[in-house]
């Protein structure tokens, strides 16, 4: 090893400073400088972990508190282990409400996804209705969900309701979502595509946005059609903003609550009683805190894991 110079032009100390010592036979320099570490950045993101202890950690680690006792009042309660979640697990009311609530989701992805898809492509991409046709779309999105839940329920009621009255009186439907579970789950189905479609359409929008003009260029100089052009240029460059769209239904349609409770209130019968719906029964009507807390932790461990199997089998397919 060996010392080198480097000449500068114009140095004021004869032309020559003197560098650090470089090996001569290719191997790398071990003696570079190390920066130290800043730990004082941790400080920087101390609310955030304050913030996440006291709305996240705290309440989850109270509800696992819950799910191994029995409560009979707040100074008498009794240690059970595993005996809620045993419970709940064999619960044949929880079964069914987990087909139901899966069968759901289903629905409204493979409904969903393409007509969101379908609404992008046919929105407009340059000109004056470009914002026009973003805000329209995005209206949906700005209505609360007990308000969409309160829309419905007036609109598909088959005595003043218009969507109601027109499907029995002009279409000669006989539509009764209060009585016919059938129609209870329909309404509900089509409530979510109206309310949530549009979050799939501005986010394959964005995806189609981001796409370079050339490609679209050179498909219109070989001649492509709509649909190849669609096929081999528009949607595998929308590969990762589906897989954020059906993620983000999934979680959504998986836990929904408060637009069928506002609509049927899970009825008629059990038609349309989702996870969540029993689950506030079992926890705010019937107040067995045991068995909610249990119930509470399965939903969520459940959710994560077919949102953990979505994202691999996604994530695996576009490579």
């Amino acid at each position: 090893m060996t010392e080198q110079s480097v000449t500068v032009a114009g140095s004021p100390v004869g032309g020559e400073i003197v560098t650090a010592a470089a090996p001569q036979d290719g191997t790398p320099d071990t003696r570079a400088s190390v920066k130290p570490k800043n730990n004082r950045a941790w400080f920087l993101v101390l609310p955030v972990v304050v913030s996440v202890a006291f709305t996240a950690v705290i309440p989850l680690m109270t509800v696992v508190n819950f799910s191994v006792q029995d409560i009979f009042s707040p100074d008498d309660r009794i240690f059970v282990g595993l005996e809620w979640f045993r419970s709940v697990s064999r619960d044949p009311e929880i079964r069914a409400a987990f087909v139901r609530t899966l069968l759901f989701s289903a629905q409204v992805l493979l409904l969903e996804i393409p007509l969101g898809v379908a609404l992008a492509v046919a929105m407009p991409r340059r000109g004056i209705w470009v914002s026009a046709a973003l805000v329209i779309v995005a209206l949906p999105l700005l209505i609360p969900w007990n308000v969409v839940g309160t829309i419905w329920q007036i609109f598909a009621r088959a005595d003043i309701g218009l969507g109601g009255w027109t499907i029995n009186n002009v279409l000669g439907i006989d539509f009764n979502y209060t009585l016919d579970s059938t129609d209870a789950w329909i309404t509900v189905l089509i409530m979510d595509v109206w309310h949530w479609t549009p979050l799939v359409a501005l986010l394959a929008y964005a995806g189609l946005r981001s796409i370079p003009d050339p490609y679209f260029q050179a498909a219109q100089i070989d001649g492509a059609s709509a649909w190849a052009t669609f096929r081999h240029i528009q949607l595998p460059r929308l590969r990762g903003v589906l897989t954020i769209a059906i993620l983000l239904r999934f979680m959504d349609s998986f836990m929904i609550y408060t637009e069928p409770f506002v609509v049927t209130g899970g009825g008629p019968g059990n038609a349309t009683s989702f996870l969540s719906i029993l689950l506030s029964k079992i926890a705010v009507g019937q107040f067995d805190l045991g068995p909610a807390g249990a119930f509470s932790l399965l939903y969520f461990l459940v959710v994560q894991i077919v949102s953990y199997v979505f994202f691999t089998v996604l994530t695996r397919a576009g490579r």
